[in-house]
């Protein structure tokens, strides 16, 4: 079977999506084929860092965010995660996807997936600027000049924009959404065991 992951690399929630994921795969005894896609959730957004995540998520969930914020740590923590919401800029992942793409042409994607999440979440790197993404994609493994190619071209943009596409077929409209063989569309922030049957079954 074959599991599409729609993600971002700026979501928290896609990070603990992540991990999660990984670790039902890893109790099924013929692990399903994991496919990663794009899904940009600001396809507008600046490739120059603004307010930090917990800044923004104050101008939307007002008396809430602090609440939030903590409750998105303490989950994380949970995971092994460290999400510092306090030094995370969200940005355009546009051409952080199109790394991605060349890291699954380089059978690398989930190790680029990974240092990219830690890389923005964890250690508050600009994952749109170029140089930052050919350092972060030579430490998942992909050559450094066939990253620079990428992040200094057009290279897979037609991927990003096909995986957008394909979202919109298939009715994913947040991540991260994870859509096992031809079924619906389902929240990758489960309990292990509820993904593992999900993935399973």
């Amino acid at each position: 079977m074959r599991v599409e992951v729609f993600a971002d690399v700026i979501c928290p929630w896609c990070y603990i999506g992540k991990r999660r994921l990984s670790a039902a795969v890893a109790g099924i005894a013929e692990p399903p084929e994991v496919v990663w896609r794009s899904f940009q959730l600001d396809p507008e957004a600046s490739t120059v860092p603004g307010e930090t995540a917990d800044v923004l998520m104050a101008q939307w969930w007002a008396d809430r965010a602090a609440q939030r914020v903590a409750q998105i740590k303490v989950i994380g923590a949970g995971d092994g995660l460290e999400l510092n919401l306090h030094t995370a800029r969200p940005v355009n992942t546009f051409d952080a996807h199109r790394v991605l793409h060349l890291a699954g042409e380089h059978g690398r994607q989930d190790q680029a997936w990974e240092r990219l999440l830690r890389g923005f979440h964890t250690e508050g790197e600009n994952i749109a600027d170029p140089g930052t993404l050919v350092r972060l994609g030579a430490d998942a493994g992909l050559p450094k000049d066939d990253v620079h190619d990428v992040v200094n071209g057009d290279a897979y943009a037609r991927a990003v924009e096909a995986d957008r596409q394909r979202a919109a077929e298939l009715g994913v409209n947040g991540v991260p959404s994870l859509v096992a063989g031809d079924g619906t569309p389902f929240s990758g922030v489960q309990p292990v065991d509820d993904l593992r049957w999900l993935l399973s079954s």
